[in-house]
């Protein structure tokens, strides 16, 4: 092992974050800048490619200090072309050169990979998933994303398509989701689908509780809020929490008796409610769950929290040793 360093980007539609990491996957220097996605995300790149060269000058590094770059996106990857299409967050609609423009302007090379498939790669490098050669990762943000890892390779299917953890259905002809299909685990354990199944339930519960008199008063109601009342005994958000476990600990199951993964490992902002939602996903994970896989597969929080995606995009960049 030499003492170069690997670059990791982890692009958001906000937020552009970075890291210089050594080859271990210690981050040693970080930053972030804004994400400019006027006239189509045509600055994005040239951004990445200036804020790289400037801090590799500011720490006073040379490019051959350095193995390559590694970056995170959201959108559907071309990794023949290089190119992202469907970012539609980033202005990205239709396919847009990635790779080309940020190697040519950095001097360095450069591996892309979908945001969620970064983060899975992260925590499984220096996260929960303690470099297990298959290790599913779930992560529940505004949606829900995943990346699934089995015999030590990202699985991305015949169109690119895997890991689409956030449409398996969990209740056929449930909510409608913005694929198309109605019931995908997306709209039921993702932050604002839990909101959605508060307010439905608030709807029907004529009992006393917080978070009904919050949805009845039209105050702004969270996925934090809801497994914050749920901590304090608030039945109605016991109600909905109970819900959402029931549907993560099947779809957990299902991938678990699909895969066998060694670890099924759950992150993003909900799974900062912590043991408190883990207990009652592993509860409906042994219900659903095939008996050999009940045993093998262990499911666990995610680790690195908002590193994993700078960590898992430099891990990318590995393979130019």
């Amino acid at each position: 092992m030499s003492n170069k360093k690997l670059i990791g980007v982890d692009l958001g539609g906000t937020t552009i974050k970075f890291a210089f990491l050594t080859e271990n996957g210690e981050i040693q220097q970080k930053w972030s800048i804004k994400t400019n996605i006027l006239d189509d995300g045509a600055h994005i790149a040239p951004d990445i490619v200036e804020s790289i060269n400037h801090h590799i000058d500011l720490y006073k590094m040379n490019k051959s200090d350095f193995v390559g770059i590694g970056m995170g996106t959201p959108g559907t990857i071309d990794h023949k072309k290089g190119t992202v299409t469907s970012a539609y967050n980033l202005g990205w609609k239709k396919p847009t050169a990635v790779a080309k423009p940020i190697e040519e302007g950095t001097g360095l090379k450069f591996a892309i990979e979908n945001d969620a498939n970064v983060a899975a790669l992260g925590e499984r490098w220096k996260g929960a998933g303690n470099e297990g050669d298959d290790v599913a990762f779930i992560t529940l943000g505004t949606g829900v994303g995943g990346g699934l890892i089995a015999n030590g390779k990202l699985i991305h299917g015949f169109g690119d398509a895997g890991g689409e953890v956030g449409h398996m259905i969990v209740k056929p002809g449930g909510y409608l989701c913005t694929c198309g299909n109605h019931g995908c685990l997306e709209q039921y354990a993702s932050a604002t689908g839990i909101v959605h199944i508060a307010q439905d339930k608030a709807e029907e519960y004529e009992g006393d509780s917080k978070l009904k008199a919050m949805i009845d008063n039209g105050d702004e109601v969270t996925s934090k809020i809801v497994f914050d009342l749920a901590k304090q005994n608030d039945f109605l958000s016991n109600q909905v929490v109970d819900e959402v476990c029931m549907y993560l600990g099947l779809a957990c199951a299902n991938l678990s008796n699909a895969l066998n993964p060694q670890y099924m490992v759950i992150g993003g902002g909900v799974s900062a409610a912590g043991k408190f939602l883990l207990d009652r996903v592993q509860k409906n994970f042994m219900k659903f769950a095939f008996p050999t896989v009940r045993t093998s597969t262990t499911l666990k929080l995610a680790e690195l929290g908002n590193d994993a995606g700078v960590i898992g995009a430099a891990s990318l960049a590995r393979k130019f040793e």
